[in-house]
């Protein structure tokens, strides 16, 4: 999704002369087209995510709208007082772009994995977190961040959708597959196992998929509501620990709207057996891959 985002911030910013973007040392290869549009509007901040966050901060309080970009942990979880003193608490309008979701840097372990992350950030006054599912939904998603006044978190990962598949018009929460049998409600590009899932089964008609693309879920669509109504049963799947994630959030909008159905959730489960692979392997141990997906199906639906 980075060459997506890239490709559109880079039209944004050709327009919007307030655009400042950030890096803190990360984006070779990727982000020279871009530092060619924006020239002195771009600024290496260096090995110092604080520091950058405090300048974007103070770069917001004058006016201008600044991006800070960084791969996920190192631009969540070191700068997290900078984020929630200097950018969440005075509501100032600057915009976090993580590259790397959840387990996308396998092998290099838990220092470069970021599957707290949205649990972390909303816990945050005022901030938003807007989450493509795939390369192709990147370029929507990213201007409705950039339209929302306020701090607000973009999650990159990396999916092509399927041949077919034809986005729907952004929402907070989409129909991508329509289904009888059971409701599968996803985020971010572990949504892929849900579509290889359907394909092992060989029955498309199972399957009523959507995808949440904002955290914290403020409500629950008109369509979800009748799908739950018609299933009587849930899977959550998240590629993000069960604390703090779309599951926890999905379940207390449910209570609050006193919809009653089967619940199952598969997420992230850290580092159970200590190893570290890649983002495939980290799937299966985590029972997000589309295995589980199928073993999950096939047992809520008995």
């Amino acid at each position: 999704m980075r060459k997506e985002f890239m490709q559109t911030i880079s039209e944004l910013a050709s327009k919007e002369k307030r655009l400042i973007f950030l890096t803190g040392d990360l984006g070779y290869n990727v982000l020279e087209p871009l530092r060619e549009i924006m020239k002195q509007r771009f600024i290496n901040a260096g090995v110092a995510e604080q520091n950058m966050v405090g300048v974007a901060a103070g770069l917001a309080s004058q006016g201008l709208k600044p991006i800070c970009y960084s791969i996920n942990p190192f631009l969540i979880y070191r700068p997290f007082e900078q984020l929630k003193v200097d950018v969440c608490l005075h509501n100032m309008d600057v915009k976090f772009v993580g590259s790397g979701a959840g387990y996308i840097y396998g092998n290099l372990g838990a220092t470069h994995h970021s599957i707290e992350d949205i649990a972390v950030l909303t816990t945050l006054p005022n901030m938003r977190c807007y989450i493509p599912f795939c390369n192709e939904d990147c370029p929507d998603v990213t201007r409705q961040m950039m339209r929302r006044e306020g701090p607000c978190y973009l999650r990159l990962g990396t999916w092509t959708k399927p041949d077919g598949l034809v986005i729907p018009k952004y929402n907070h929460t989409r129909r991508l597959l329509k289904g009888e049998k059971v409701t599968v409600v996803g985020m971010g590009q572990v949504v892929n196992s849900v579509f290889k899932a359907v394909e092992i089964l060989k029955k498309n008609e199972l399957v009523d998929l959507f995808v949440v693309s904002e955290m914290p879920l403020a409500e629950i669509t008109k369509e979800l509501r009748e799908s739950l109504d018609k299933t009587k049963r849930l899977i959550v799947i998240e590629e993000h620990v069960a604390r703090g994630g779309l599951g926890e959030n999905l379940a207390r909008l449910l209570l609050e709207n006193k919809i009653s159905c089967g619940f199952v959730h598969l997420h992230a489960k850290g580092y159970p057996n200590g190893l570290y692979g890649s983002q495939k392997y980290h799937y299966k141990i985590s029972g997000i891959d589309e295995d589980s997906v199928v073993s999950a199906i096939n047992d809520i639906i008995k």
